[in-house]
């Protein structure tokens, strides 16, 4: 496994006093061959080229790292299209370079708030006439740096776009815009009887949500955003507006463009409305928590159920530490050992009946101490403490921060995953928390880690290449839901081997420049 893990490490040692805007220009990167070695400086004219192993990172800057990315004709015509919804000061700059977890501070030059389609596809005319970055923006919630601008240029914020444009009750479908949240979209549809349904834990925008194709929670029986985006609105690099999909329940018609944009992060074009696919909600919920004897049983009681056809809506796995974290934060008071999260949604009898069966698998794989929790004050809370693990995790250590691993693997294979990657945290200095999607095979060990120390980086980051080497032999994937970003892009070639260079290709055709959040899903030229 390659263990060149991240395009911000190299570059960050090679000065610490260099910050990650120093570090890039709109001017074309040299040819990828030219990178083969560690990373050097060397002068070019009156400014710097810093080489990395990796050519993303190999920008000319100016010596003190200041002065205007953007070229001032460029500028000057966002200012007068946007006027004020063009933000140029350090603190928008800077909200708009950080990530939830390790990676560094790369923001962008500048931040546009646009309010409809017609504004997108100015800003990326602009943009493209002056080879100028241009990187999406939802509520900022993702794991990998997607949003990071390690190229500089343009940032566009969806904030203002963020309306519930249409709700077809009889259909079942619903039209947004890409910066409506997944909490405003729940209010909207609280009184038509429908609900959409994928969960990933965040108040993420829905756009966001497309673009990195998440999950969640209740992926186990609803399916991811792929299962539930009908059709698209999308700015194409060139500024063209094009649609994908349609109303109808399913196409032959040409190629699925819309699949091609969701989990395309940006990197293809800018997504400006979303058709998306609703559900009934259901007439009764009732959520369960479970404590096992050992992860063997409760990953076993989880392949049962499935195999019996059993439907739960959510089945979340945590193991020890999760669960002593949990307690004494939140006053869970479970008992000290591996716990499965349950929730079944449908009729009264089919809910109790699902539920009992449920108990009956569990308690035949070690499980005891059944606890419902059929009120909805409950079973909010039981979700609320779940949805904010994470960041009860991350306190657990103050200060600390984290590299979050996403691996997914064929149920069949979760186990034994699971259990490799508890000796090899076991054997490291690092805490890692296990918890995870176990319904659908995704499981996430949240590595904490001092963000200013290399030694603890370069451990966690081993960790999770090992992971993700015994996921790629299981037949699985280094991410299921959080996208690949920064943080995953070592990863892809042996994942996908030559069709990475077919996803590479695909970019090309599309944004030739290469302008759309670049630096990531495809090897960067």
């Amino acid at each position: 496994m390659n263990q060149n893990w991240n395009f911000e490490g190299p570059r960050l040692r090679i000065s610490d006093q260099l910050s990650a805007k120093a570090f890039r220009s709109r001017t074309d990167a040299p040819p990828r061959d030219s990178f083969a070695g560690d990373a050097v400086a060397e002068e070019e004219g009156s400014r710097t080229l810093v080489l990395s192993a990796n050519p993303l990172h190999a920008w000319p800057h100016d010596e003190e790292g200041e002065g205007p990315m953007i070229p001032d004709d460029a500028r000057h015509e966002l200012s007068k299209m946007l006027g004020e919804r063009l933000a140029l000061g350090k603190s928008d700059l800077a909200l708009h370079g950080r990530s939830e977890t390790w990676h560094p501070e790369m923001p962008p030059d500048a931040v546009a708030y646009p309010e409809t389609t017609e504004e997108v596809a100015d800003i990326v005319r602009i943009c493209a006439r002056h080879r100028v970055p241009v990187i999406g923006w939802g509520t900022g919630t993702a794991l990998e740096g997607h949003g990071s601008a390690p190229r500089g240029g343009v940032t566009v914020d969806f904030r203002r776009m963020d309306a519930v444009l249409e709700v077809t009750a009889d259909d079942m479908l619903v039209r947004v815009q890409p910066g409506c949240t997944r909490s405003r979209l729940a209010e909207e549809l609280r009184a038509t009887g429908l609900m959409f349904p994928v969960d990933p834990g965040a108040d993420a925008s829905l756009g966001g949500m497309a673009s990195t194709r998440a999950s969640g929670t209740t992926a186990v029986r609803y399916g991811t955003m792929r299962d539930h985006v009908r059709a698209l609105e999308v700015v194409l690099a060139d500024g063209r507006v094009i649609r994908t999909g349609s109303r109808a329940r399913k196409s032959s018609a040409g190629y699925d463009l819309t699949s091609l944009f969701v989990g395309a992060e940006g990197t293809l074009g800018l997504i400006t409305e979303l058709t998306l696919k609703l559900h009934g909600q259901p007439e009764a919920v009732a959520s369960a928590v479970c404590g096992f004897e050992t992860t063997e049983g409760a990953i076993t009681a989880v392949i049962e159920a499935m195999q019996l056809g059993l439907t739960p809506a959510r089945i979340e796995y945590v193991d020890v530490a999760t669960v002593r974290i949990l307690n004494a934060a939140d006053g869970a008071d479970l008992p000290e050992m591996p716990h499965l999260l349950l929730e079944f949604h449908g009729t009264d009898d089919a809910v109790a009946a699902e539920a009992a069966r449920m108990g009956e698998v569990a308690a035949e794989n070690g499980g005891g101490d059944y606890r419902w929790a059929i009120r909805a004050e409950e079973r909010t809370a039981l979700w609320s403490m779940r949805h904010r693990a994470y960041h009860t995790i991350l306190a657990s250590r103050p200060g600390a921060t984290a590299i979050v691993t996403d691996v997914c693997v064929p149920v069949s294979r979760l186990g034994e995953a699971i259990a490799r990657a508890e000796a090899e945290i076991a054997d490291s200095v690092l805490d890692g928390p296990i918890l995870g999607h176990v319904g659908d095979g995704n499981y996430h060990a949240i590595l904490m880690v001092d963000r200013g120390s290399q030694t603890e980086i370069d451990e966690a980051k081993r960790l999770s290449d090992a992971m993700v080497a015994h996921a790629l032999e299981f037949g699985g994937t280094a991410t299921g839901e959080h996208g690949v970003g920064l943080g995953k892009l070592h990863l892809m070639e042996a994942e996908h081997g030559e069709a990475w260079d077919v996803m590479g290709a695909l970019k090309r055709a599309l944004d030739p420049e290469g302008l759309m959040n670049p630096g990531k899903v495809v090897r960067p030229e």
